[in-house]
């Protein structure tokens, strides 16, 4: 009986071993088939997806983008050299004005007292003058008869020399009364100046932009002088000042054409033509900018000073030129790995190969050529084309290359196939 169970026993012991190897194999073979298909997914992945545009043939304009104010040629502030009191006010808003033409008039009653007061003693210096003329004729008539007494010997040495010293004396008040006259007429003229500039006069043709003041109103003269009007000189020719972003300040010059916009007339644009840049910078919270001059033609009396005005300033034009888009220069395909090892890298290595297969060695990347270059698309597969880059206007580019023509695919970017 004891020999039975162990006969069995073994039977069973043989059977449990038979069960664990069939096992191991099952797992094997499951794990070989996973990497055999990871190796298969990997040897035959989707080809990617370009997306291109075709090179165009046509114009291509550069322009730059500036903000600016509408000013009047010339503006003029006017203000009273003289202080008063306003007597009467003579131009209003808006109204157009010759050169000389009175704006407005001080009270003029002291001026005019004052000019009285220059004129007569302007005339008591002429009387003075005459006087001493007179005098001094008579003198030297003395002094000359006495030194005939005296050559002959009958007038006393002594009365010669008084006669000598009264003819120099009138001769001394001429100069002294002369000197009193032109004091005299300087003053009067003063006077007259004065009065003169109590009327307020426009110094230039033009039109009256803002009045300050009204009759009545007492004006002082000092070192802040206040402005009385404001004037601007012929509105039919106005100019445009914008200001130039730093980094395209080297683009623009003078005579470069330019359009802009208003916000009065949304749809309707205006023609303009540089005629300054100015040198000078100006910094406003950080960013430089440079002030450019426009000519503008208003003699429609559409615009109207102070406006606020956005410019697109040509810089350059290129006629009949080869187009790309801008993203077909910044595209590049990612850099290709080579395969290395073929395709009996995974084969041997025996059952661990088999289990757990190495993925393709990575070769060293190819290096992409210097300078600038396209990527045109041939029988699916893109091709770099090596091009020579012009003017830009932000989007396109004019370019230049051998064996590129209009209507030729471009590839501007890739993506994985869905």
């Amino acid at each position: 009986m004891t020999d039975k169970g162990e006969e069995l026993a073994r039977i069973l012991s043989r059977r449990r071993g038979r069960g664990w190897w069939l096992w191991a194999l099952l797992g094997l073979g499951l794990v070989a088939a996973g990497a055999g298909l990871w190796l298969a997914q990997r040897g035959t992945g989707a080809a990617p997806v370009y997306v291109t545009e075709v090179v165009q043939r046509g114009g291509l304009t550069v322009t730059v983008t500036a903000t600016g104010t509408v000013q009047p040629t010339t503006q003029v502030d006017v203000s009273s050299e003289l202080s008063g009191t306003l007597s009467t006010v003579e131009v209003d808003y808006n109204d157009e004005v010759e050169v000389g033409q009175p704006l407005a008039r001080l009270d003029d009653t002291k001026l005019r007292a004052l000019l009285t007061n220059a004129e007569a003693s302007l005339a008591a210096a002429e009387g003075r003058l005459e006087q001493a003329r007179a005098s001094a004729r008579e003198a030297e008539e003395v002094f000359k008869s006495r030194s005939a007494l005296d050559q002959r010997g009958i007038a006393a040495h002594l009365d010669i020399l008084a006669t000598e010293v009264a003819h120099r004396r009138a001769q001394a008040q001429v100069t002294i009364a002369a000197a009193d006259l032109s004091l005299a007429q300087a003053n009067l003229q003063v006077q007259r100046a004065d009065l003169e500039k109590s009327v307020i006069r426009s110094p230039i043709k033009g039109i009256v932009l803002d009045r300050a003041v009204e009759a009545g109103q007492i004006v002082a003269s000092s070192l802040n002088t206040p402005v009385l009007f404001t004037l601007a000189e012929d509105l039919d020719r106005m100019e445009l000042r914008v200001d130039i972003d730093e980094a395209d300040i080297g683009r623009v010059r003078v005579g470069n054409p330019a359009s802009f916009r208003v916000d009065a007339y949304p749809g309707q644009s205006f023609r303009a033509e540089i005629v300054q840049v100015r040198y000078a910078p100006e910094t406003t919270e950080g960013v430089v900018t440079y002030k450019a001059v426009l000519s503008v033609d208003n003699s429609g009396r559409l615009l109207r000073p102070g406006m606020t005005a956005t410019a697109t300033i040509t810089v350059a034009e290129v006629t009949e030129a080869l187009l790309v888009p801008n993203a077909a220069l910044r595209f590049a395909p990612p850099q290709v790995a080579a395969s290395g090892g073929g395709g009996g890298a995974n084969r041997g290595g025996g059952l661990l190969g088999l289990i757990m297969p190495r993925p393709p060695a990575a070769g060293p990347a190819q290096a992409a050529p210097a300078g600038a270059a396209i990527w045109v698309l041939k029988d699916g597969v893109p091709v770099r084309v090596a091009v020579t880059a012009g003017e830009s206007d932000g989007r396109r580019t004019a370019i230049s290359a051998e064996g590129l023509s209009a209507g030729d695919p471009v590839v501007t970017d890739q993506r994985e196939a869905g």
